[in-house]
C-alpha cells in the first residue's frame, strides 16, 4: 500500500516541540458518531462527512475508538483482525478516505490499539484450539492446566473486569453435535476481560513482532498515532501468582497488580518507540495505563516510551477546588521530570458523562445509575471543561461533552450491549448510558445520526441538544466550546508550558496565572466576589462587574487577559 505523508501541522497554541504537548483530541466513538449507509450505526463514511463539523469545532488531531474486524462482543475491543476494517464500519479505502480528508483540513488521526488481547475469533486463537494442548499457537496466549484432581478449577484466583473468574476451560464437542466437555488436558485460557477476549502472551517473541508489523501498516496508511487500549496489561508477572483474599474489582487502579502495570510493558513500549522513530517525529503514543498514582503513569512517557498517558486520577477527580488543586499539582510535578506533557480529560466512552457526574453528591464513582440534577450538572461541567482547557497539556474531548449530553441512565435492559451488564457480578455495565448515538439535527428519527434509526435510542429531549439547534446560540454549550478552543489556539498562555502560578482566592475558589492569562473556577454554591484581574476572555455564566469587583456566579470558570 502507498505510504502517505502525516498530517500537516496543525496550528499551534503556544509550542513548536510536538504538535501533540498542548493538542486538544477529539475521541469518536465510531459506532455513535455519524451513520453514513443508514443502517443504525455509525461507520467511517459518517465520519469523514462530518470532518468538517471537527475541523470548525477547533479540535487538532481525532482519536478513532477500534473499527477493526470483530465479533463485537466488547464493541470491537476484540479484534480478530487487526489490518481489516469491520464490515459494519467499511472497508479499508473508507479508512484511507478519512485519513486522507482529515489530513487536507488540518486534522490528524490517531487510531486505537488493542494489544492486552484479542478475539477469541482470531486467527492464532482458533488454530490453537483446533490444535489442542501442546500446540505452538498456545503459547501466544496464556493457556494453562486447571487444579484439582481433575483441573477442574482455574489455574489461579484472578478476576475478569467484567466480573467472574479470569479463566475460562477449553471444550470440545463430540463430533456429533452433542454436549460440550473439557478438553483431554483440562487446559484453561486467561482472559483478563470478557470470555471471548484472550490475553496474549507478550513474552512471546512472535506476539511482540506481530505488533511492531501492525503499528507499521497503519503508520503506512499515515496514521498520526496511536491510543494504546490497557497499556498497563500486556506484562503478566512471572508465574501467574494468586493475588489472595481481595476485593480485585475494588483494587483496581489503586495497587500494582500480578496482571497490571508490572515493569516489564516499558521494554515493549521502548520497541515501539523505535518503529514510530522511522516515520518521522511527529507520530504519537498514547497510554491508557490505569496505575495507583500519577508517578506511576509517568513511567509510560519516559523519553524513549510514550508521548503521553491518560490522567485517570483526573478524570475521577470531583467538582472541588481543593481537590482539583491537589491532583493539578501532582499531575504537573509527576510529568515534569520525564518532560512529558500532562492531560486532562473529563469523559470517554467507559464513564458516566461528566454532566451527569457532576450533577450527583461526590463519591459515586464514574459509574452512575442515577441522572441527578441535570441543570446543576450541566453548569458544573461547562465550568470543568474550562478549567481543564485553562491547564498546560493535552486535553482529551468526549463525543458530544460539546453538546453538554448527559448520561442516558433510562435504558431498557433489552437495548443494552455493555457485556459487562451480562456478567452478574461484574460492574454495573451501565457504559451504554454514554454511548447512545449524538444528535445533530432538532428533528428526525435520529436526530441526523442517519436515515436508519439508531443502535441505542436517544432520549426525546436530544433535539434541542443538537448541533443544529445550539449552532448560533450564543449561550449553548457548543457555542462555549467553539470559543473556548478559539481562544486557546489565539492565546499563548493556554495550553503550552507545564506549571501554573497559583493565586490567592477566597475558599473554594481555584486561581492561576499563566503568561499573560488568569483563571478563575468558583467551585462552591454561592457567588463570590474578586477584585477585577484584568480584561474577560470568556466564561461559562455571566459575570457582573461592580466597582472593580468581579461576581463570579456559583460553578463558573472565568477566563481573563491580564
Amino acid at each position: 500500500m502507498t505510504q502517505h505523508l502525516a498530517a500537516p501541522a496543525a496550528p499551534a497554541s503556544g509550542t513548536d516541540t510536538g504538535w501533540w504537548r498542548d493538542a486538544v483530541i477529539y475521541q469518536v466513538y465510531p459506532r455513535s458518531f455519524a451513520d453514513g449507509n443508514g443502517d443504525g450505526m455509525g461507520d467511517l463514511e459518517g465520519i469523514r462527512n462530518r470532518l468538517p463539523y471537527l475541523r470548525d469545532l477547533g479540535v487538532d488531531a481525532v482519536w478513532l475508538s477500534p473499527f477493526y474486524a470483530s465479533p463485537q462482543a466488547d464493541a470491537g475491543y476484540d479484534v480478530a483482525d487487526y489490518r481489516a476494517i469491520d464490515p459494519m464500519f467499511g472497508s479499508l479505502l473508507d479508512a484511507d478516505a478519512v485519513i486522507r480528508e482529515a489530513h487536507d483540513l488540518g486534522l490528524r488521526i490517531i487510531v486505537d490499539l488493542v494489544p492486552n488481547h484479542s478475539s477469541d475469533q482470531h486467527e492464532w486463537f482458533q488454530r490453537a484450539l483446533r490444535e489442542g494442548p501442546g500446540s505452538p499457537l498456545r503459547e501466544r496466549y496464556h493457556f494453562r492446566p486447571g487444579k484439582g484432581v481433575n483441573g477442574e478449577l482455574p489455574p489461579n484466583d484472578w478476576e475478569s473486569i467484567f466480573g467472574g473468574p479470569a479463566w475460562t476451560r477449553v471444550e470440545v464437542t463430540d463430533g456429533n453435535g452433542g454436549t460440550s466437555q473439557p478438553e483431554a488436558g483440562g487446559e484453561w485460557y486467561l482472559h483478563l476481560f470478557a470470555p471471548e477476549q484472550p490475553d496474549f502472551n507478550w513474552e512471546h517473541p512472535a506476539v511482540r513482532d506481530e505488533f511492531r508489523s501492525i503499528l507499521r501498516f497503519w503508520l503506512d496508511m499515515g496514521v498520526d498515532g496511536f491510543r494504546v487500549d490497557v497499556a498497563h496489561g500486556l506484562i503478566k508477572a512471572q508465574g501467574l501468582p494468586d493475588l489472595g483474599k481481595h476485593d480485585q474489582l475494588k483494587l483496581l487502579g489503586n495497587d500494582v497488580m500480578p496482571f497490571f502495570d508490572q515493569d516489564g510493558v516499558h521494554e515493549v513500549y521502548r520497541s515501539w518507540r523505535k518503529v514510530l522513530a522511522e516515520y518521522g517525529d511527529d507520530r504519537v503514543l498514547v497510554a491508557e495505563a490505569w496505575t495507583p498514582t500519577v508517578q506511576r503513569t509517568a513511567n509510560y512517557v519516559r523519553p524513549d516510551e510514550m508521548h503521553q498517558a491518560f490522567n485517570f486520577q483526573y478524570l475521577g477527580t470531583y467538582w472541588d477546588a481543593a481537590e482539583l488543586r491537589k491532583v493539578i499539582d501532582e499531575s504537573l510535578a509527576a510529568m515534569r521530570p520525564v518532560g512529558a506533557p500532562t492531560t486532562w480529560v473529563l469523559s470517554n466512552h467507559d464513564v458516566t458523562r461528566h454532566a451527569t457526574r457532576f450533577a450527583n453528591p461526590a463519591g459515586l464513582g464514574t459509574q452512575l445509575r442515577q441522572a441527578g440534577d441535570r441543570e446543576l450538572g450541566l453548569r458544573r461541567a461547562r465550568a470543568a471543561t474550562l478549567l481543564m482547557l485553562a491547564l498546560p497539556g493535552s486535553a482529551y474531548i468526549y463525543q458530544g461533552e460539546e453538546l453538554g449530553l448527559p448520561d442516558v441512565t433510562d435504558l431498557p435492559d433489552e437495548v443494552r450491549q455493555d457485556p459487562s451488564f451480562f456478567r452478574a457480578a461484574g460492574q454495573d455495565g451501565f457504559r451504554d448510558g454514554c454511548r447512545v448515538p449524538i444528535p445533530w439535527t432538532a428533528e428526525g428519527s435520529s436526530y441526523g445520526f442517519g436515515s436508519g434509526g439508531s443502535w441505542l435510542p436517544q432520549p426525546d429531549s436530544w433535539g434541542a441538544l443538537s448541533v443544529d439547534a445550539q449552532t448560533g446560540d450564543p449561550g449553548s454549550t457548543l457555542e462555549l466550546y467553539r470559543s473556548a478552543l478559539a481562544v486557546r489556539r489565539e492565546h499563548p498562555g493556554l495550553g503550552a508550558g507545564d506549571a501554573v502560578e497559583w493565586v490567592d482566592a477566597p475558599e473554594g475558589v481555584l486561581a492561576f496565572r499563566r503568561d499573560g492569562f488568569l483563571c478563575t473556577a468558583n467551585t462552591t454554591g454561592e457567588t463570590v466576589r474578586i477584585p477585577v484581574p484584568g480584561r474577560t476572555l470568556l466564561a461559562n455564566d455571566t459575570v457582573m462587574i461592580v466597582d472593580d469587583m468581579a461576581e463570579v456566579p456559583a460553578d463558573t470558570t472565568v477566563w481573563w487577559a491580564v
